[in-house]
């Protein structure tokens, strides 16, 4: 099966390392001082579900390089999704299917006016992953899980839940319902964000004070009606699941969105907390909450 990953970062390069070790024929598209460092050293993933040191991968900048896959893996950051979207026009043959993972709701319809909608697949992904240095991808345990639309039993995507079933490094979902699934993530990615780079501290601490366990839970009950309002059927149920899960991460644990406001990167704001400000206003709802974490990080959105 021959697999593609547009965008390998961390998250992509870490679900690449995991495919190739299951026997996927994988090329990552990456790009900068991580690239060149896979080109002359392999990449490395140290994980405590299995490390991986010095693997040898195809990587290029340029799609045109791979020619066409089965699937693409789009984990590029939210604010290059449209010329990504654009660029791996190459990758694609008439039964390719474009896998996305990335953070927000709206990442499936932003693809689908570059590739066709039926080659489109919606899904979700619960990593923690970051490079810590430029060829090396450092995992600290937690979740890892990948949640994917089924698209009506595509082969493709069973060929793809077939090779993860060989690792222990990403468990495979399929569902028939992603839209849901993607709202699920959403709610608790578009909180845990908001919160702990608001506050630049990790959610156990965070979750930690009376003070700001009570704003956290406030920044999930917004995204929760908002969720509903736009056709979810959420419930207070959910929130204590948030709750729950947030609870039993590893302490230090931090959103994406801290570690890159730490980097003085630039932020997914404006398809996080921005975003569900916009949709609550659309359908009347006040959202004090997401209101402070978007005004109080809107300085910080282009980095520095």
């Amino acid at each position: 099966m021959k697999v593609a990953v547009m965008g390998a970062g961390a998250m992509g390069g870490y679900l690449g390392a995991r495919l190739a070790q299951a026997g996927g024929d994988v090329a990552l598209v990456a790009r900068g001082a991580h690239l060149d460092a896979i080109r002359q050293n392999g990449l490395t993933v140290e994980s405590p579900l299995g490390s991986v040191d010095s693997l040898k991968l195809a990587a290029t900048e340029s799609p045109e390089e791979i020619g066409e896959v089965d699937i693409v893996l789009f984990t590029v950051k939210l604010w290059d999704t449209d010329l990504a979207a654009q660029a791996i026009a190459p990758l694609i043959g008439q039964a390719t299917k474009v896998i996305t993972v990335q953070n927000g709701i709206d990442s499936v319809d932003a693809i689908s006016a570059h590739i066709p909608a039926a080659q489109v697949v919606g899904g979700v992904i619960y990593l923690f992953a970051v490079i810590s240095r430029p060829g090396v991808i450092e995992n600290s345990g937690g979740v890892h899980k990948m949640i994917v639309s089924d698209h009506d039993g595509d082969p493709h995507i069973a060929r793809l839940s077939g090779l993860l079933e060989q690792t222990p490094g990403i468990e495979l979902e399929l569902t028939s319902n992603v839209r849901r699934t993607i709202w699920e993530k959403y709610i608790r990615l578009v909180s845990l964000s908001a919160a702990t780079a608001l506050t630049r501290s990790p959610i156990d601490d965070v979750l930690g004070n009376e003070v700001t366990r009570g704003f956290f839970t406030s920044l999930l009950e917004e995204a929760v009606a908002t969720a509903n309002a736009d056709g979810q059927d959420f419930t207070q149920e959910d929130v204590k699941a948030g709750l729950a899960f947030f609870d039993g991460l590893p302490p230090g644990f931090k959103a994406s969105m801290l570690e890159d406001l730490e980097r003085g990167k630039q932020l997914e704001l404006p398809w996080l907390s921005s975003r569900l400000c916009e949709l609550a206003d659309k359908h009347g709802l006040d959202t004090p909450a997401h209101r402070a974490a978007k005004w109080g990080l809107t300085l910080h959105e282009n980095g520095r």
